[in-house]
């Protein structure tokens, strides 16, 4: 029998081996969708903001928390959903921005978020890319492809 420690960090570091199902390279960590972690006695709650409102990868996500860290040995485990403020792509890692870009995803161009900025190629370095379309294969993210390796891409929108 596992014994759960009752510790933010302990379990923020937990949380590490829960990943996204859509983008299962990146963590809810990388994501930083995680918001928050309470501890009430022996109940711990983790309280999300979803990367889009309507999101359909969420209800994975939260059943994935409660049930890993019911493996971990914490037996009250309450996931809590919260809206406001709304997520952005500033609170993913830059680990999870370096694992996108692994991953063959480009990841949110934080030096601007202009909608016709030129976006690094993850697969040959090119910034000779453009839009293919606004939606690419989950809500969050846009379909590029490279003038220069002829290769498409997604490309996780900035917001």
């Amino acid at each position: 029998m596992v014994t759960p420690v009752y510790d933010t960090k302990h379990i923020h570091q937990l949380l590490e081996a829960v990943s996204d199902p859509e983008i299962p390279v990146l963590s809810v960590n990388d994501l930083g969708i995680v918001r928050d972690i309470r501890i009430n006695g022996h109940q711990v709650e983790v309280v999300i903001t979803p990367t889009y409102s309507g999101c359909p990868a969420m209800d994975m996500i939260a059943e994935n928390i409660r049930f890993y860290l019911h493996s971990c040995g914490y037996d009250d485990v309450k996931v809590t959903t919260v809206l406001s403020p709304a997520w952005t792509t500033d609170w993913m890692t830059e680990t999870g921005k370096r694992k996108l870009e692994e991953y063959g995803i480009a990841p949110p161009n934080r030096l601007t978020r202009d909608i016709d900025a030129p976006r690094r190629c993850p697969r040959c370095g090119s910034t000779n890319t453009r839009e293919i379309s606004r939606f690419g294969s989950t809500a969050c993210k846009s379909l590029y492809q490279c003038n220069d390796c002829k290769e498409p891409f997604d490309y996780f929108k900035c917001h």
